[in-house]
């Protein structure tokens, strides 16, 4: 805001606050829940003007004019709008529209994006497109510049890459908010170039370096990283992770999303350490459309919160106020209080939280679950709906796996899904050989895993094998959701069904899809970079939903395959990986061969 508009404001809020001039908004008889002085107090009302809060106070009578909308909030809490301090739109499979269409009526009323999905795709217009789009929401979007794109320089092809130039360009738009998380953290601490170049654009910028360590080493590593600027971090597990963090002058942020459920165990760095709450944020990271659609998003995190022991007023100040300041942002959001935004829900029980209304900027958008106003569809351009490239339409011999004989075994390197982890086991196994190739073989619980370049039409087609999904039948699944170079991952146990799978996805422009018997029995449609569907969040979650149920249908018992099947070709996650260019050793960021010689 520059100095003008800030003038005029001031000059209105004043004079409602005064008596004045009328105020547009009034909330009534309501308990404040004043995260900023850590109360809760009763028989309040709230004055609003021009989206904005004028007055908080006993009695606010004199504000009330003839045109003043009054809402009797009838003792219920005032709460300041909830906000997600680190999330990715593309994990809902849905666009910024859609995903403010699906959370706003849970009291979401601000987010902070960071679209690196989308920006390995497209590089920085893919992150433009979504600064864009987040500027016409009716609730607060910042967006984050992606950091690591691509996230492992040569260990695989990249759709978009984006420089320290492209970061020094971006900071200067409006809607950016900081750097997203910095996810490379051996380059941090082994100094790399590029990552402390594009931190110290940031900085430079004075804005917030995410970050991302996904390393249980406190040691040297770790203080190396803290050192060159992140200040921030999700991906913590434990409750020496959070403790670690805190106190190195780091914010802990507990993730509380779909597949990632860490909150339980580093809550007790507050609740049994007695440590200061307020260098601790709540988030989700990575949420489904069927988890936003059934369960909720940070309400949703909220209940759990409590539900692990936190106060109510704690868990609320760790997704309000503490993130605000942390992203600089605690004189426009965060609080209820003069000059902030009027971001404000009526809730019956902060600790069973369900918003009762939502205002977000001064405006009633949504009461008990319901979106009360219209958000016009985004128009997508068409580069945007054309990231599928596949040099020709693919073969059951696109998926054979040679071995170095005709016959009998050979050494093998798998990859090993751990359930509920984001981490994979390196495996080492003899498997069987015929007419010179590894074929699956379900008594083993081994599947033929690919990845298929989907950005440049090279026609490159890696094959590997991954143990853990537990497939029966012939069956295949596929997605252009593959973390985070998002080419195509299939995985399957049956060449033909594998070809299959990756040609309906080339077909419908992107997503995920499952075969069985050579015929597709789940589908979600993700034409936006292969990512995203223009559809609302409940028809999404409802063509997930047949994915998930075609998982069962081939044998798969673990939960969150689709997850699981995404971050296979995540090669910044150790222990085993694979790339459009080969199997990836993460411990070592070295190519290993997936059948041995001799």
């Amino acid at each position: 805001m520059d100095a003008k508009a800030w003038y005029r404001t001031r000059q209105k809020l004043i004079a409602v606050a005064m008596g004045r001039e009328p105020a547009d908004l009034v909330i009534r008889n309501g308990k404040w829940v004043s995260v900023q002085s850590g109360e809760i107090i009763p028989h309040t009302d709230v004055a609003v003007a021009d989206g904005r809060i004028a007055f908080v106070g006993a009695d606010a009578s004199h504000t009330i004019g003839e045109h003043t909308t009054v809402v009797d909030a009838q003792g219920m809490y005032l709460v300041p709008g909830l906000l997600d301090g680190h999330m990715h739109v593309e994990s809902g499979m849905v666009t910024v529209t859609e995903f403010v269409r699906a959370v706003a009526p849970h009291g979401t009323t601000g987010m902070f994006v960071d679209p690196h999905e989308i920006a390995n795709v497209f590089g920085l217009k893919g992150v433009r497109l979504m600064v864009d789009e987040a500027r016409q929401q009716p609730i607060h979007v910042w967006v984050q510049v992606p950091s690591c794109v691509p996230s492992a320089p040569g260990l695989e092809t990249p759709g978009g890459t984006i420089t320290p130039e492209d970061v020094a360009e971006a900071m200067q738009w409006e809607g950016i908010i900081g750097l997203g998380e910095m996810m490379n953290f051996p380059g941090v601490f082994n100094g790399d170039e590029k990552m402390l170049r594009e931190m110290a654009e940031t900085a430079a910028a004075g804005k917030t370096i995410g970050g991302h360590y996904a390393s249980p080493d406190l040691g040297l590593p770790f203080h190396g990283y803290v050192a060159g600027g992140p200040e921030d971090d999700h991906e913590g597990t434990r409750l020496e992770d959070a403790v670690a963090r805190v106190r190195q002058g780091m914010k802990a942020m507990l993730r509380y999303g779909s597949g990632w459920l860490d909150v339980a165990p580093q809550v007790k760095a507050i609740t049994e350490m007695g440590l200061d709450s307020r260098r601790f944020l709540l988030c989700t990271d990575d949420s489904h459309a069927e988890t936003l659609v059934n369960e909720g998003h940070m309400d949703r995190v909220l209940r759990h919160a409590v539900s692990q022991g936190l106060p109510p007023l704690t868990a609320i100040q760790m997704m309000t106020i503490n993130t605000a300041e942390h992203f600089g942002l605690s004189r426009e959001i965060g609080m209820i209080a003069p000059g902030r935004w009027a971001d404000i829900l009526l809730v019956p029980d902060i600790a069973d939280f369900h918003a009762h209304k939502v205002f977000a900027k001064g405006r009633l958008i949504a009461e008990d679950g319901s979106l009360l106003i219209h958000l016009p569809t985004y128009p997508y351009p068409e580069w945007a709906r054309n990231s599928v490239h596949l040099k020709r339409p693919l073969t059951a011999n696109d998926f054979r796996l040679p071995a170095p004989k005709a016959s009998g075994t050979a050494k093998a390197h798998v990859i090993g899904i751990i359930e509920g982890q984001a981490p994979t086991k390196h495996l080492v196994m003899e498997v069987p050989v015929t007419d010179g190739e590894v074929k699956p073989n379900a008594d083993l619980g081994l599947a033929k895993a690919a990845v298929v370049e989907r950005h440049h039409a090279t026609g490159t087609v890696q094959v590997g094998l991954v143990h853990g999904f537990g497939f029966r039948g012939k069956c295949a699944v596929a997605s252009t959701v593959a973390h985070d170079c998002h080419h195509m991952l299939v995985v399957g146990t049956d060449e033909e069904s594998m070809a299959v799978a990756a040609n309906k996805l080339a077909e419908v422009g992107g997503g995920q899809v499952v075969v069985k018997d050579g015929q597709v029995i789940g589908l979600v449609e993700l034409p936006i970079a292969g990512l995203m569907s223009t559809e609302r969040a409940e028809v999404v979650a409802k063509k997930a939903a047949t994915v998930l149920e075609g998982f069962r249908t081939c044998g798969c018992r673990i939960k969150n395959p689709n997850m699981q099947l995404a971050l296979m070709a995540l090669v910044v996650i150790p222990e085993l990986r694979l790339s459009d260019k080969g199997l990836v050793d993460v411990t070592q960021f070295a190519f290993m061969p997936v059948v041995e010689n001799g």
